[in-house]
């Protein structure tokens, strides 16, 4: 199953990397904030007209000299009661069963090409999730507010584990919920991202898919397999952003790639960027 709806090489445009200047005594330092999200679906019948207008070098990930998550450890929060009733409970129930299944498939095999001396990439396992029921989201949230989120859940137990170099934690937000991240909103700029809580936590945040550009054509659980599992794998690639993996020009493993779909068993996934085929694979 492939949907592409990404723009043409060359012409694709999404949130720009921000850029700041840090002053020190001698010199003015330019401080990149790395492409890290998964943009909105938009239809390719929008860009025919430049179908045309030659395409741009082929993508190339570097290896930045930061760290990997080698056998990666996936811990599901589902954040609110909601996603303990009616369809988001079974969306919920999909959501686990989906990494149960995919941390030992094709897709993670495929990463190993991005191996370095230091780090080797490998099946990794799924290892439970919680609903938190006791948080009530309000109709918007920003990113500081998820990392709060996250942080006491961590800190109150229950079952959520600590963090470490390996873990990775999926923070699901129920239907009719905003995020709000880096001047963008959900479905308007984004539909879901990974980052990191001072290089020790490693986190992605998932906003519900029940709008078109975070659809795609697709039903939610199958947009959200389809938008963990880009997450999933740049995470694992490229786990602080801008410091693994990374294309200058087209960002992380799963940016080159973003809204062509496959399936690996029964779920849809988001292919990844080969440097060694030089395809979306």
């Amino acid at each position: 199953m492939e949907m592409k709806r990404r723009k043409p090489a060359g012409k694709r445009r999404k949130t720009a990397p921000k850029r700041s200047r840090r002053r020190s005594n001698r010199r003015v330092t330019v401080v990149r904030d790395a492409i890290r999200i998964v943009p909105v679906a938009v239809p390719n019948g929008l860009f025919r007209h430049v179908a045309a207008v030659p395409g741009a070098p082929s993508p190339l990930l570097t290896y930045r000299d930061g760290p990997l998550i080698e056998s990666v450890q996936v811990y599901n929060l589902f954040i609110g009661a909601a996603w303990s009733t009616g369809n988001a409970k079974t969306v919920a129930a999909g959501l686990d069963a989906f990494f149960k299944f995919v941390l030992t498939s094709e897709l993670i095999g495929q990463l190993g090409e991005y191996n370095v001396p230091n780090y080797q990439i490998t099946h990794g396992a799924f290892i439970g999730s919680t609903v938190l029921s006791s948080v009530l989201p309000p109709s918007s949230v920003t990113d500081a507010w998820m990392q709060t989120t996250l942080q006491q859940a961590i800190a109150a137990g229950g079952g959520v584990p600590k963090s470490g170099p390996n873990v990775l934690y999926f923070l699901y937000l129920p239907p009719g919920v905003t995020l709000t991240q880096g001047g963008g909103k959900s479905c308007q700029a984004f539909c879901g991202y990974h980052d990191h809580i001072n290089g020790k936590i490693f986190y992605a945040a998932m906003p519900y898919a029940n709008c078109n550009g975070c659809l795609g054509g697709l039903s939610a659980l199958e947009a959200l397999t389809s938008i963990s599992s880009h997450e999933l794998c740049e995470a694992i690639t490229d786990p602080v952003p801008g410091t693994g993996w990374y294309d200058d020009a087209n960002g992380e493993i799963g940016d080159i790639c973003a809204w062509e779909t496959k399936k690996i068993g029964s779920y849809v996934v988001q292919k990844e960027w080969s440097n060694a085929k030089k395809a979306c694979v």
